[in-house]
């Protein structure tokens, strides 16, 4: 198969590498493919200073890739799942996910050899509600510092001293090659992972058939089967940036098991769940899980949060 394909991406190193990893896994499965990249800075990038919550969520990472699509500037985009709000620009779909890598949040510190070690006060750096509303779940006297930026200034910011430790996905230090900064793995106990990490999605037109096609090559549908129950877990608990939504799905054993939590944003207040589905019956247990969650409390919990953004 022939043809140059043009892969919208955001500028950022992990979101550099991610584009090429799916370049290169397109010319592997399509000899005398060619690719291009296309590197853009979204408004996610722009907008430093001021928390996702505060200036429209994680959607914004994604806005000026989907019109690139749309304006047929390009012909696929590259994104980690995490990022992507539940429902997708008109137009557009999710045609191939690859193999999740690991979907944990990684511990990263100087001083400290995990979690429960931090000291009372401690300064603890996450721009993300759902991390910080579950480890202040288990640590109130914790000190929240936002944290904006990609994964190297990040970094730099705990090298300077401005916090104790900093939570960030460990796949994006793995692909890095920085997993000598990840001083302890937070396990889904201590930190439910975000719906889709660890997951890389490629969208494209979805009247794009030919493209369609040569993606079917690279897809993964293990993982496909954990994003339709997150994702449809997310969908109906009509979740954003702003609130607190954690959930995770994997296989276990014959069946799958989705995990879900929801948190008030200081963590005093949790509601919790789990199903069991088989495949590929994932969309229905996201949708069942969320409605049994909601009547247990979360439907309070996200209509307070939206009173209040």
């Amino acid at each position: 198969m022939t043809g140059k394909l043009r892969i919208a991406t955001r500028q950022s190193p992990l979101a550099l590498w991610q584009a090429e990893h799916v370049a290169a896994k397109l010319r592997a499965a399509h000899p005398g493919m060619a690719t291009e990249l296309v590197p853009m800075r979204t408004r996610g990038d722009k907008i430093l200073h001021r928390s996702l919550a505060k200036v429209g969520g994680k959607g914004l990472f994604i806005k000026e890739l989907e019109l690139a699509l749309l304006d047929q500037r390009a012909d696929i985009a590259v994104h980690s799942m995490k990022d992507m709000p539940a429902m997708l620009t008109e137009g557009l779909t999710i045609a191939a996910v690859l193999e999740r890598a690991n979907p944990y949040d990684a511990f990263v510190s100087m001083h400290f050899d995990n979690f429960d070690a931090l000291p009372d006060g401690a300064r603890l750096g996450t721009s993300s509600l759902r991390r910080s509303s579950q480890l202040l779940s288990r640590r109130p006297d914790l000190q929240i510092i936002p944290l904006r930026g990609n994964v190297q200034t990040r970094l730099g910011k705990l090298d300077m001293g401005e916090c104790d430790a900093i939570i960030l996905a460990a796949a994006g230090l793995i692909r890095l090659g920085l997993e000598h900064r990840i001083t302890a793995e937070l396990s889904s106990d201590q930190c439910l992972p975000a719906i889709g990490q660890g997951i890389i999605g490629i969208e494209c037109r979805e009247n794009d058939a030919s493209v369609i096609d040569q993606l079917h090559a690279i897809h993964h549908d293990d993982s496909w089967q954990a994003i339709a129950a997150e994702r449809s877990l997310g969908a109906e608990l009509g979740g954003n940036c702003q609130s607190p939504i954690a959930g995770f799905a994997y296989p276990d054993g014959d069946q799958w098991t989705l995990d879900a939590r929801v948190l008030t944003p200081d963590g005093r207040q949790i509601v919790e769940g789990q199903m069991s589905f088989a495949r590929p019956g994932g969309q229905d247990a996201g949708q069942e899980l969320a409605k049994r969650l909601l009547d247990d409390g979360a439907r309070e919990i996200l209509a307070e949060i939206a009173a209040s953004s």
